[in-house]
C-alpha cells in the first residue's frame, strides 16, 4: 500500500490544483478540504518556508480579513526529496516560537512594532511571527537565525542580511565610556533619544523660513556667550 502523503504535501497539491496561482481561498475552505488535519493552517505556513508566497490582507489590502491569495508556488513539495525544509528553516513548535518571540520582547526586529499595535499609517493589529534572517558572522561565514518580524516586514525582508561582524568591529572602536552607554541600551533593550537628537528631529520638520529663524537664534546665542 502506497504511503499517504503528509499534510503539507496535500495542502500544496490542493493549492496547486484547486486554487492556482493568483487564486483566493479562505481558512474555512482550507479546513473543509482537510477535515482530518487539525493544524492544516500551520502546514500551509510551512509552505512559505519553501518559497511559496501566500498573502493575507496584511500584504494585499484588496483581500478580505478571512481571505488569502496564492501569489506564487515555490518548491514542488510533492516530488521526492523536495518537502524537506531548507537549512535553518525547520518547522518550529508553538513552544519554540513563543520562546523566540519572548526573547525578542514580542517586538518586530525590523520595524520595532509590538504585537497588536497600529502602524503609523493607521493599519491596525500588527501580527508577529518568527522569520529567518541571514547573519554575517565574525569568521566570515553566514548563518540563518530565527528572528521575530511582523507580517508586513516579512514580505520585503527575504534578502536582508544582518552584519554581526560589522557591529562587533564598530563596537571595538568605541571608547570605554561609549561602550558603557551602549551596554545600558543592551540591558534596557531600548534607546531613548537624547535632548539633542529630539531637538534635531523637531528642527528637521520646520519649514524653510522657520529653519532660518533657528539659525538666527543659534547665531545670536553664540554671540552672547562670547
Amino acid at each position: 500500500m502506497a504511503k499517504k502523503p503528509g499534510s503539507m504535501i496535500r495542502a500544496g497539491l490542493w493549492l496547486r490544483d484547486e486554487v492556482g496561482e493568483g487564486g483566493k481561498f479562505t481558512k474555512a475552505e482550507l479546513r473543509a478540504a482537510f477535515p482530518d488535519v487539525a493544524q492544516i493552517d500551520r502546514r500551509v505556513r510551512d509552505l512559505r518556508d519553501r518559497g511559496w508566497q501566500i498573502d493575507t490582507n496584511r500584504q494585499d489590502p484588496s483581500l478580505n480579513a478571512d481571505e488569502q491569495r496564492l501569489v506564487k508556488m515555490g518548491v514542488p513539495v510533492w516530488l521526492p526529496g523536495q518537502s524537506k525544509a531548507p537549512e535553518g528553516k525547520a518547522s518550529l513548535t508553538d513552544s519554540q516560537r513563543n520562546k523566540l518571540m519572548l526573547a525578542d520582547g514580542f517586538l518586530c526586529r525590523s520595524c520595532g512594532i509590538g504585537a497588536g499595535e497600529s502602524y503609523a499609517d493607521g493599519d491596525q493589529g500588527a501580527q508577529l511571527d518568527v522569520a529567518r534572517r541571514k547573519v554575517l558572522m565574525p569568521d566570515g561565514t553566514t548563518q540563518t537565525q530565527p528572528v521575530t518580524e511582523c507580517n508586513r516586514c516579512r514580505v520585503g525582508s527575504g534578502g536582508r542580511t544582518a552584519d554581526l561582524s560589522g557591529v562587533i568591529t564598530t563596537l571595538e572602536k568605541l571608547s570605554a565610556l561609549e561602550r558603557e552607554v551602549f551596554a545600558g541600551w543592551l540591558k534596557a533593550d531600548r534607546r531613548d533619544p537624547s535632548p539633542m537628537e529630539r531637538l534635531w528631529g523637531e528642527y528637521r520638520t520646520l519649514p524653510d523660513d522657520a529653519r532660518h529663524a533657528v539659525w538666527g537664534a543659534v547665531d545670536g546665542m553664540s554671540k552672547q556667550s562670547k
